[in-house]
Protein backbone atom coordinates (compact mmCIF):
# COMPACT_ATOMS: atom_id res chain seq x y z
CA UNK A 1 0.00 0.00 0.00
CA UNK A 2 1.40 3.42 -0.87
CA UNK A 3 1.82 6.10 1.76
CA UNK A 4 0.06 9.45 1.58
CA UNK A 5 2.48 11.39 -0.63
CA UNK A 6 1.56 14.78 0.86
CA UNK A 7 2.27 13.86 4.48
CA UNK A 8 3.41 10.31 5.17
CA UNK A 9 3.04 10.78 8.92
CA UNK A 10 -0.69 11.43 8.87
CA UNK A 11 -3.69 9.50 7.71
CA UNK A 12 -6.69 11.27 6.34
CA UNK A 13 -10.32 10.65 7.13
CA UNK A 14 -12.85 9.30 4.69
CA UNK A 15 -14.52 12.73 4.78
CA UNK A 16 -11.18 14.28 3.72
CA UNK A 17 -10.61 11.76 0.93
CA UNK A 18 -14.15 12.18 -0.40
CA UNK A 19 -13.92 15.98 -0.36
CA UNK A 20 -10.54 16.12 -2.09
CA UNK A 21 -11.62 13.64 -4.79
CA UNK A 22 -14.69 15.61 -5.90
CA UNK A 23 -15.34 19.00 -7.52
CA UNK A 24 -16.17 21.77 -5.05
CA UNK A 25 -19.64 22.28 -6.45
CA UNK A 26 -22.27 23.58 -4.04
CA UNK A 27 -21.24 21.58 -0.97
CA UNK A 28 -22.35 22.86 2.43
CA UNK A 29 -19.64 24.12 4.75
CA UNK A 30 -20.18 21.01 6.90
CA UNK A 31 -18.73 18.90 4.06
CA UNK A 32 -15.30 20.21 5.09
CA UNK A 33 -13.32 17.97 7.45
CA UNK A 34 -13.17 19.49 10.90
CA UNK A 35 -16.41 21.39 10.37
CA UNK A 36 -19.44 19.78 11.97
CA UNK A 37 -22.90 21.13 12.67
CA UNK A 38 -21.87 23.50 15.48
CA UNK A 39 -18.93 25.12 13.68
CA UNK A 40 -20.89 25.02 10.44
CA UNK A 41 -23.69 26.97 12.09
CA UNK A 42 -21.24 29.58 13.36
CA UNK A 43 -19.69 29.91 9.91
CA UNK A 44 -23.12 30.19 8.25
CA UNK A 45 -24.02 33.03 10.65
CA UNK A 46 -20.95 34.89 9.39
CA UNK A 47 -21.71 34.34 5.69
CA UNK A 48 -19.67 31.19 5.10
CA UNK A 49 -22.44 28.65 4.50
CA UNK A 50 -20.81 26.88 1.57
CA UNK A 51 -17.48 25.08 1.33
CA UNK A 52 -16.52 27.38 -1.56
CA UNK A 53 -16.93 30.40 0.75
CA UNK A 54 -14.30 28.95 3.08
CA UNK A 55 -12.12 28.02 0.09
CA UNK A 56 -12.34 31.62 -1.10
CA UNK A 57 -11.07 32.86 2.23
CA UNK A 58 -8.34 30.21 2.23
CA UNK A 59 -7.19 31.52 -1.16
CA UNK A 60 -7.57 35.18 -0.10
CA UNK A 61 -5.20 34.40 2.79
CA UNK A 62 -2.71 33.08 0.21
CA UNK A 63 -3.08 29.52 1.52
CA UNK A 64 -1.10 30.58 4.59
CA UNK A 65 -1.60 27.96 7.28
CA UNK A 66 -1.19 30.20 10.32
CA UNK A 67 -3.45 32.96 8.98
CA UNK A 68 -6.14 30.49 7.88
CA UNK A 69 -6.07 28.59 11.18
CA UNK A 70 -6.23 31.86 13.13
CA UNK A 71 -9.19 32.94 10.97
CA UNK A 72 -11.03 29.67 11.71
CA UNK A 73 -10.34 30.02 15.42
CA UNK A 74 -11.54 33.63 15.47
CA UNK A 75 -14.54 33.05 13.21
CA UNK A 76 -16.04 29.87 14.65
CA UNK A 77 -13.89 28.88 17.65
CA UNK A 78 -12.44 25.85 15.84
CA UNK A 79 -10.06 23.74 17.94
CA UNK A 80 -6.49 23.14 16.84
CA UNK A 81 -7.43 19.70 15.48
CA UNK A 82 -10.45 21.09 13.60
CA UNK A 83 -8.30 23.85 12.14
CA UNK A 84 -5.71 21.30 11.04
CA UNK A 85 -8.30 19.01 9.43
CA UNK A 86 -9.90 21.85 7.48
CA UNK A 87 -6.60 23.41 6.40
CA UNK A 88 -5.17 20.07 5.27
CA UNK A 89 -8.25 19.27 3.26
CA UNK A 90 -8.31 22.61 1.44
CA UNK A 91 -4.56 22.41 0.81
CA UNK A 92 -4.95 18.94 -0.72
CA UNK A 93 -8.05 19.96 -2.68
CA UNK A 94 -6.16 22.88 -4.22
CA UNK A 95 -3.19 20.63 -5.07
CA UNK A 96 -5.55 18.28 -6.93
CA UNK A 97 -7.87 20.82 -8.55
CA UNK A 98 -6.08 24.13 -9.19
Amino acid sequence: MSANKLDPMSSTSQKHNDFVAEPMGDKPVTALPGIGEILGGRLKEKGFGKAYNVLGNFLALNRDEKRFRDWLKDTCQASSEQQSDCYGCLKDWCANNL
